[in-house]
């Protein structure tokens, strides 16, 4: 006979043996987009390198799931983490540079457009990712400008010393701005990834390196904050134009580099 209780001897972690090691990666990327919105809070710099850490592992879930497979719930489970970490946190990001440098008593306007940015650079990556997730995850291409490159290059210009709230406002604006249009981005080619994941890991570990040793210069560090810039953003302009992947007609219908 049915009573209608649940029998508790039956529980157990839902997601297991349903999720794979590629949404255990997207998982630790939502993770880390947490931690970098509490760092922001202390240390802008620190908040950047670790949205770089989650640039790395949304790239690096890709590879395990092409080399382990992956599960029906992954396309949603990569459009969540990068809420968090491509969006939230940037956007946090992008607050605690204007709160560090402006105060809300004395220069309450532009403090409210900075946070105004802030949020709308929020919901425009919402809404790109959920029309990703709808429209363009079998795609080999992408409409709006990336969510993870839109985070790269404003944590590439924090870290190379770009902290001057009114260039970072107006960057964050023109990125909401260009997430919603229909400028169609190409997949990176692997070798291309590569590179960029080697930058932003050089980002990443080179403080560390020079902590451990004097030896080791600090200024090389700002030397690859300012590569990783200047690759993300020739992508960012040159990318819609110029970079086709293989068997991707370009703008003018033909077949781009390999």
């Amino acid at each position: 006979m049915k009573t209608g209780l649940v029998d508790r001897s039956d529980m157990y972690l839902r997601f297991v043996g349903r999720l794979g090691l590629a949404d255990a990666v997207t998982v630790a990327n939502a993770a880390i987009g947490f931690l970098a919105v509490i760092a922001a809070t202390a240390d802008v710099a620190l908040a950047a390198r670790l949205i770089l850490v989650a640039a790395i592992a949304d790239g690096l879930d890709g590879v395990v799931a092409r080399r382990r497979g992956s599960t029906a719930a992954g396309p949603y489970l990569d459009s969540l983490a990068d809420v968090a970490s491509f969006a939230v946190a940037p956007a946090t990001l992008v607050a605690m540079v204007v709160l560090d440098a402006r105060s809300i008593a004395a220069d309450p306007l532009f403090v409210g457009v900075g946070l105004v940015a802030a949020a709308l650079f929020v919901s425009m990556a919402v809404a790109r990712l959920g029309m990703y997730t709808a429209y363009d995850s079998d795609s080999r291409e992408t409409v709006g400008v990336p969510t993870t490159l839109a985070a790269t290059v404003l944590a590439a210009a924090v870290l190379a010393g770009y902290t001057d709230p009114v260039p970072i406002v107006a960057a964050t604006g023109l990125f909401a701005v260009l997430m919603g249009t229909t400028i169609t981005y190409p997949d990176l080619h692997a070798q291309d990834a590569m590179v960029m994941g080697l930058v932003q890991a050089a980002v990443i570990v080179t403080p560390i390196v020079h902590r451990v040793t004097t030896a080791f210069p600090g200024w090389i560090g700002e030397g690859f904050a300012f590569a990783l810039l200047f690759l993300a953003s020739g992508y960012l302009i040159f990318g819609p134009r110029f970079y086709w992947g293989d068997g991707i007609g370009g703008p003018n219908g033909g077949i781009g580099r390999t």
